[in-house]
């Protein structure tokens, strides 16, 4: 991979917003005229990592008491659990069929702008950049620093001034080693995947041991209370998906994926399959040691599980939880940040954060931008606020996705698709999505609708910086631009979608 001078030849687009953009040229060295691009660095084994490590975080420790509560019995709530798992395999494989016709890194906005026009993928950067990355990423951190505190503070809670603070260093600390080597991103996340994991496991295995002891009294009747409400429903599959969240996080990066056409695919069929298959037994283990009420009353279900089952190495459980999280935002962090990457690579944010470092080919100024954003919202008192528009945002953004592949197919039949699912498999995933989204706006109109405001309000900037941009926005864009140029020692690159 050649490198270059930023001083030399880094002149990056003059502008950050209009659409002229996408016609620049990326920059090439004078000797050899090689584009300067993101490294091919991830293999099968760090694609299933990186999508084990994003959705197991923290959901499966905190999120049963929210698909029980909504699902009304222990039956029905593990049946959620794995049609959770089962629709969200569903979701990958139509991603894996977009990812391989579309072999570019942004997920959800490459293909939303491939079927539908820059105006649609604009939207769901937009919604990406205010509601879905920012808040994941930071409530993830506070999570993970709230566990890892809480035994200095054994008898109440840690002061959220504390764990602010601690969130916004490892937030800082992760945000370092992603600029800096790709490699030490998948080292991360190959052992924090493989913590988490053991961690689960030891659940499952005090869980079945219980049970051998005769302890299966909570399912004796386990439809009873049973919620068939088709809003309650919804409400009980959002908690679900939400733990299931990331599955579609490897499509971000497909570009840093070594042979991506055989690579995405296989990393799916074996990761989902597995984090289904853990979930499950797991939720099993929890209902077998612990009441509905117990599950309900809790806040961290895998704390109380362990506070009953573990005696005096309870303390574990906050560390595990503590290190699942950590390693599923260092996930989450390296692939949001090609997201913004390739919108601003494709005009439609800033040209600086399209840029790349010449000595790390990591991108550094979006990297920078994601972890600034994060750490805005890590000082919002009401953050969590936030989590109640997420599912929804995410479930329409899916939809839309999906029914691009099945536009496309219609459309430009004749494109390169290594791999094609049978078309059952869009058609059972839209009809799915749709049944949560309308149920969602039954039951949660509120949320639902200031979250549409949000994404409306995209409208009129996409008209005032991209379709015709303000001379201002430009210039000022134009100066930041050379200024991260400079400042990072980075060169512009222009691989896009038309």
């Amino acid at each position: 991979m050649a490198r270059v001078s930023a001083s030399e030849s880094a002149v990056a687009p003059k502008t950050g917003f209009s659409e002229s953009d996408q016609s620049k040229k990326i920059t090439q060295t004078e000797s050899s005229g090689d584009d300067v691009q993101l490294k091919k660095e991830l293999g099968l084994l760090d694609g299933v990592a990186i999508i084990v490590g994003v959705i197991i975080g923290a959901g499966i420790f905190v999120s049963p008491k929210g698909v029980l509560l909504y699902s009304g019995s222990i039956g029905q709530a593990i049946i959620v659990w794995i049609l959770s798992g089962i629709l969200s395999m569903v979701g990958a494989l139509c991603y894996a069929e977009l990812g391989t016709m579309i072999p570019k890194s942004g997920g959800d906005y490459a293909y939303i702008g491939a079927a539908f026009g820059p105006l649609p993928a604009f939207l769901y950067l937009w919604v990406a950049l205010l509601i879905l990355v920012p808040t994941g990423n930071a409530i993830t951190a506070l999570t993970f620093a709230q566990y890892l505190l809480q035994p200095f503070w054994p008898t109440c809670d840690a002061p959220i001034e504390a764990v602010r603070l601690f969130a916004a260093v490892i937030t800082c600390v992760l945000t370092v080693i992603n600029c800096y080597n790709v490699k030490w991103v998948t080292r991360v996340t190959d052992t924090f995947t493989a913590t988490k994991i053991l961690a689960l496991l030891l659940i499952v295995a005090f869980g079945v041991w219980h049970l051998f002891k005769g302890n299966t009294g909570y399912f004796e009747e386990p439809m009873k209370g049973s919620k068939t409400e088709p809003g309650y429903i919804a409400l009980a599959f959002y908690s679900g998906l939400f733990s299931y969240s990331g599955w579609n996080y490897l499509n971000f990066v497909t570009e840093e994926l070594r042979d991506p056409y055989k690579n995405l695919p296989r990393a799916i069929c074996i990761s989902m399959p597995v984090v289904t298959i853990v979930y499950v037994i797991t939720n099993i283990a929890y209902f077998a040691v612990l009441s509905s009420e117990e599950v309900l009353a809790s806040d961290a279900v895998a704390v109380t599980f362990a506070n009953k089952m573990m005696g005096m190495f309870a303390w574990v459980m906050p560390l595990f939880v503590a290190c699942s999280t950590f390693g599923s935002l260092n996930g989450a962090i390296f692939a949001s940040s090609r997201l913004f990457f390739v919108g601003a690579r494709n005009g439609h944010l800033p040209a600086a954060i399209s840029l790349i470092n010449v000595n790390c080919l990591t991108p550094i100024p979006s990297l920078i931008f994601m972890c600034v954003l994060t750490l805005v919202l890590l000082f919002i008192r009401d953050v969590y606020m936030l989590i109640n528009y997420v599912s929804y945002v995410e479930a329409l953004f899916t939809l839309i996705s999906i029914s691009g592949l099945l536009w496309m197919r219609q459309t430009n039949p004749d494109a390169k698709r290594p791999i094609k699912v049978n078309i059952l498999v869009p058609l059972t995933y839209m009809l799915t999505c749709s049944f949560l989204v309308i149920s969602s706006i039954y039951q949660e109109p509120f949320a639902v609708g200031i979250a549409s405001l949000i994404i409306l309000s995209g409208i009129p900037v996409y008209y005032v910086t991209i379709h015709r941009p303000i001379p201002l926005l430009t210039s000022i864009s134009h100066n930041i631009n050379m200024f991260c140029a400079k400042l990072f020692m980075c060169v512009a690159n222009q691989e896009k979608f038309d």
